[in-house]
């Protein structure tokens, strides 16, 4: 048996955005951390915190295994989370690799209980519209682009483990909003955008916002009250694009986007986009990946987490105001 450090959890992904906020969820829980950190990744985000730091890749299986050694708890939050990449082969290693040498090692430690922090990209969406829950999942052949199908393979691996004896409890995040947003995520950059001004137009579709402390909240929820073998979608509230557009132009003082786009129109500009993407290696704002996820209302329920959880996210536009108040101060907008 494994000697371990009581109520010590190792993160990965804890110099990111959602790995930042667990990490600060767990140290105000009264955990320790170990933080797993890449050589030359920026580490702002744990400035000021009592985090060890241990350097490493997730896909260094002997660094993962000498990380995890001695901890109690594993959470897995690291991943790439883009929607666009020169090599969108790199986001399917990246996040499928990755995840089972994490796996492994905490197995092989033999760790008391893993926290994976899956995706909302892993459930299927309804076409009515309604919220989808957790028991609607996709296969990997029907995600759209590489992170949704780096995801699906990624959960589907955790599950198999899972069934020789991984003590894993999987939550699946949908859109974290909130502080500390450097890379920025997906939902960051279009709250940049809008916020500076620069999105005249919007398209027929919805999405749910969950501030990102909210998601490390369910973390540690997970840990302490998750079911091995369960996952939990940790969202917050489903408004339209149109919706979420106001709100920001609400809070920056701006006119809201009155002109609603037929989504075929967009197509060739999200080719164009990402054929100057190829050329200038910046992830591009419109993708054709995203336009065609937005043919769905990307809503979800987390009536499941709320119960078994105790999980309590508050409204989407907090978590708005303060990612907008971050990157103002952080000199991100215009």
């Amino acid at each position: 048996m494994a000697v371990q450090n009581e109520d010590y959890a190792f993160v990965t992904g804890a110099t990111g955005f959602v790995g930042a906020a667990v990490a600060r969820a767990l140290l105000a829980a009264g955990f320790g951390v170990r933080a797993l950190a890449r050589r030359h990744s920026p580490r702002a985000n744990l400035d000021g915190l009592k985090v060890e730091l241990v350097e490493g890749d997730m896909r260094d299986s002997r660094a993962v295994l000498s990380a995890t050694k001695g901890m109690r708890y594993v959470f897995h939050v690291a991943a790439d989370y883009r929607l666009w990449a020169p090599d969108p082969e790199e986001i399917l290693r990246t996040n499928v690799e990755g995840t089972e040498v994490v796996m492994e090692a905490a197995q092989a430690a033999g760790v008391e209980r893993v926290v994976y922090t899956s995706s909302v990209a892993t459930l299927k969406l309804r076409d009515d519209g309604e919220p989808t829950d957790e028991t609607t999942l996709l296969s990997e052949s029907e995600g759209i682009g590489a992170y949704k199908r780096s995801k699906i393979a990624a959960e589907r691996l955790v599950e198999r483990m899972i069934g020789k004896g991984l003590p894993a409890v999987i939550v699946n995040p949908s859109a974290p909003v909130g502080p500390r947003d450097r890379r920025p995520t997906p939902t960051g950059r279009m709250i940049i955008e809008a916020a500076s001004g620069r999105i005249p137009a919007f398209v027929d579709t919805g999405l749910n916002l969950v501030h990102v402390d909210d998601v490390a909240d369910g973390h540690v929820g997970a840990l302490r009250y998750g079911r091995i073998g369960e996952r939990y979608i940790l969202g917050g509230q489903n408004m339209t694009l149109a919706e979420l557009l106001g709100k920001i132009a609400r809070l920056t003082g701006r006119s809201p986007p009155r002109i609603r786009l037929p989504r075929g129109l967009l197509y060739p500009l999200a080719f164009a986009a990402e054929a100057m993407a190829r050329v200038t290696q910046r992830e591009p704002l419109l993708t054709l990946d995203g336009l065609k996820m937005s043919k769905h209302l990307m809503f979800f329920a987390s009536a499941k987490a709320e119960r078994e959880l105790f999980y309590r996210p508050r409204p989407a536009e907090d978590g708005i105001r303060d990612a907008i108040d971050w990157f103002r101060d952080a000199g991100y907008l215009s």
